[in-house]
């Protein structure tokens, strides 16, 4: 019987989603009890083709690939919910690999605890030509959004939610909150996001806890493209813009405008305790992502 299903939305990145399918096919728990789920979101590459041919090499998983035609991440998603067997659900992206015991962590989490209804773990940076020394743990977030809250479960900390790259919801809960905004989520090279955040606000304001599973590990593969000043700029004005957005959706733009006002405040004096390269690329980020919040 299928228990979890673990969901991989991937477009044009076929080299790296078989990389993370190797991670995936090394798991400690039984195969017979959780299938994969890749959800090919209007690849015009050879994302297919190379799927297929993992998939043949390796019989013994429940390795299947639906096609989701709307371009956009937030439309893959919501097929993914739909595909799924299983009603625990587990969440990767097909730029990272995960730990051995990922998917036995989050069943043995879900089991244990019946009530909850949502997971996240731990997410690893991992910089394939090495951490830059522009970067500061402030910088870092956007770029590769790393999380360890501790060796132990417990509820994930006021003012955080897990990373779409390491979640873990129920099927029906996730149905029942209306699954994620297509309004929000990357589609192709656009880099609005989003989409988890927004869907983790409505859980949390309906009562749901969300609950941090340390033994569930991604390694998020941070390319040397992604580390460009360029890329940069435009990742943290798209962060502006998806806040933006959400704050529309939810009618709060007035306390999104006041609170960028004090974490100005607070990069101010964050700048002073930092290296002088690593001060300029913190202004950087918070400049492109008010730029992205009060734009158009």
């Amino acid at each position: 019987m299928i228990r979890l299903s673990l969901i991989i939305p991937t477009h044009n990145r076929a080299e790296q989603l078989v990389a993370a399918l190797r991670s995936v096919v090394r798991q400690t728990l039984d195969p017979a009890v959780w299938e994969c789920v890749v959800v090919d979101n209007a690849s015009t590459d050879d994302t297919a083709v190379r799927f297929a041919a993992f998939a043949a090499e390796h019989p013994g998983f429940d390795l299947r690939m639906v096609h989701e035609p709307e371009a956009g991440v937030s439309h893959a998603r919501n097929r993914g919910l739909r595909e799924a067997r299983a009603e625990l659900t587990a969440w990767i992206d097909d730029d990272e690999r995960i730990n051995e015991g990922f998917l036995a962590a989050y069943l043995a989490f879900f089991d244990e605890h019946p009530e909850a209804t949502v997971a996240g773990g731990r997410i690893i940076a991992e910089y394939v030509t090495g951490r830059p020394r522009w970067m500061s743990k402030f910088t870092e977030m956007p770029v590769a959004n790393p999380m360890d809250f501790g060796p132990a479960v417990r509820t994930f900390p006021r003012g955080r939610v897990p990373g779409g790259g390491n979640m873990a919801l129920r099927r029906s809960v996730a149905l029942a909150y209306g699954g994620f905004d297509a309004t929000l989520g990357r589609v192709g090279r656009e880099l609005i996001g989003g989409e988890e955040n927004d869907l983790f606000e409505r859980l949390l304001r309906g009562g749901e806890t969300i609950w941090y599973v340390p033994d569930a590990v991604m390694w998020h593969i941070i390319p040397p493209e992604k580390l460009t000043e360029s890329y940069f700029r435009r990742l943290c004005y798209n962060v502006g813009r998806s806040q933006r957005l959400r704050a529309v959706i939810h009618r709060r733009r007035w306390k999104s405008g006041f609170l960028e006002v004090l974490k100005w405040g607070a990069t101010l004096l964050l700048c002073l305790t930092l290296r002088p390269v690593q001060a300029r690329w913190l202004l950087r980020m918070r400049w492109q992502i008010t730029c992205g919040l009060f734009g158009k």
